[in-house]
């Protein structure tokens, strides 16, 4: 029995670190006391009940132990968040969003200007460009089932797969009617690649990091939309060649993400689009990603006919178009910083207000010179361009990793949503007041939507800022409730 209690000694000494020696300390106890009971032993008693003592204060102590040390020790343990450390764990699917960017904005270019070269219709040509908008509506309503069913890696595969087919399709059905239908399915493809992507790049962000993750993401975007630009001069625009190069761009974009060991995030909850919920979860980022589409996608089509002007110089539209594509990289980093630390709403208000200044400076001019029109093209980039990732981030603050995908695919069906309608009136209003009453309507999408961004600051505050736990602060979000 001696033994017993120099056991249950040593065991209390180091605090019982496991509930496994526990156990096997209560089951040698009772063993014992049935030993020496049957013994007759009579000093039991007294060492059961030291026994009993010891152990009972021990547990006492332990309860009572300060619970200042475990909170010390805890918050040493914690670490801030590191965005270089949230890239380096989407570094792969960067790469592919590279590949894949390059290779859709040189299909999306070649079909403009081969169309153009084939003398399709004008009508044929305004549909081309809205059945690409129309796929996307269509994709955004996909993705989150596809996800669910597939997750996200077969579903990103599947649908580069998909982009892949119809970009050498393209060259040998060269008729309007089959093409606008190719562009439809490209469209829905590339919802679903955006669903997956930027729900992805969002896990692995935090409220205090998400701004400057996504617009690293953005720059990623924009610099693999103007090597694909600058691809179309590698060939005759007639020839098969570029939309060959297209495809394997296209299709280089599976490899890195295929071979990643970073994890995708959970799977979605739910695979309805629920647009009803997503505008009360932040009607701000709802808002802004309609005005967005509404603005963008007029400007993207109508905007080279108002640079081309009454000078008919290619040199003048290819200046204003790049300078609103490199003011649009320049911004989205420092932007996205900005709300990092600050309401994120008022940075909308800020880029709204000051977009919607420039244009209606473009309306008045109607004709400003070469070096004026890059300058206003580069402003107009860098302050409108970002309000996307703006409300992307706005929305996934007030939402939850889990509903990342869901978030991704609502955003993009409301920004297609105006950007199918608002280059018809955008053109309507050209035909009649002028070319450069595109900059009418866009200052006065941005200028209403500033305006409902105030009147939401008033009534609602802004989101609190998140409070790291361990598990939070040590690996990335895996889309998990």
């Amino acid at each position: 029995m001696g033994g017993l209690t120099l056991n249950f000694r040593r065991l209390i000494h180091e605090g019982f670190e496991t509930g496994d020696m526990q156990a096997q300390l209560l089951a040698n106890w009772r063993q014992s006391n049935l030993s020496c009971a049957s013994r007759i032993n009579p000093h039991f008693p007294l060492r059961a009940c030291r026994v009993r003592f010891f152990y009972t204060a021990a547990s006492r102590r332990r309860r009572q132990r300060p619970q200042t040390q475990l909170a010390l020790r805890q918050s040493a343990t914690i670490k801030p968040p590191d965005p270089m450390g949230q890239l380096s764990a989407i570094a792969a699917l960067l790469t592919s969003v590279f590949m894949l960017i390059a290779g859709n904005s040189l299909v999306n270019t070649l079909i403009a200007t081969r169309a153009k070269l084939e003398a399709f219709p004008q009508l044929a040509l305004g549909l081309l460009a809205s059945a690409y908008f129309v796929g996307m509506l269509a994709g955004t309503l996909a993705a989150p089932a596809l996800v669910r069913r597939a997750g996200f890696v077969r579903a990103f595969t599947a649908s580069v797969a998909v982009a892949m087919v119809v970009t050498i399709a393209c060259p040998l059905v060269v008729f309007p009617s089959a093409w606008i239908l190719l562009r439809g399915v490209l469209g829905f493809a590339f919802a679903v690649l955006y669903g997956v992507i930027e729900a992805w790049v969002q896990s692995r962000a935090t409220n205090k990091t998400r701004g400057g993750v996504y617009g690293f993401y953005q720059i990623v975007h924009f610099a693999g939309a103007t090597v694909g630009q600058q691809l179309i001069q590698i060939d005759f625009i007639t020839s098969f060649t570029l939309f060959s190069v297209a495809s394997i761009l296209t299709a280089l974009a599976i490899i890195p993400l295929a071979m990643t060991r970073s994890e995708p995030p959970g799977t979605p909850r739910s695979v309805r689009l629920r647009i009803g919920w997503l505008i009360g979860v932040s009607p701000v980022g709802a808002t802004t990603a309609l005005a967005v589409g509404s603005a963008n996608g007029a400007l993207w089509f109508l905007a080279p006919i108002f640079a081309l002007g009454p000078t008919q110089s290619p040199q003048r539209v290819a200046a204003f178009m790049t300078a609103i594509v490199l003011g649009s990289a320049v911004g989205v980093l420092p932007i996205g910083r900005i709300s990092d630390k600050s309401d994120r709403r008022l940075v909308i208000v800020a880029c709204a207000a000051i977009g919607a200044a420039v244009e209606i400076a473009l309306w008045l001019y109607a004709t400003p010179p070469d070096l004026a029109l890059v300058i206003f093209g580069f402003v107009l980039g860098f302050v409108t361009l970002p309000l996307y990732m703006l409300a992307a981030s706005q929305t996934n603050d007030r939402s939850g990793p889990e509903h990342v995908i869901e978030v991704s695919s609502g955003l993009l069906f409301l920004y297609c949503s105006g950007a199918i309608f608002s280059p018809y009136l955008a053109s309507w209003l050209m035909g009649r007041f002028g070319d450069s009453t595109l900059f009418a309507q866009n200052a006065t999408i941005h200028l209403a939507l500033a305006a409902f961004t105030l009147w939401r600051m008033s009534i609602r505050a802004p989101p609190p800022v998140a409070t790291l736990r361990e598990d939070e602060a040590t690996k990335p979000a895996t889309g998990f409730p």
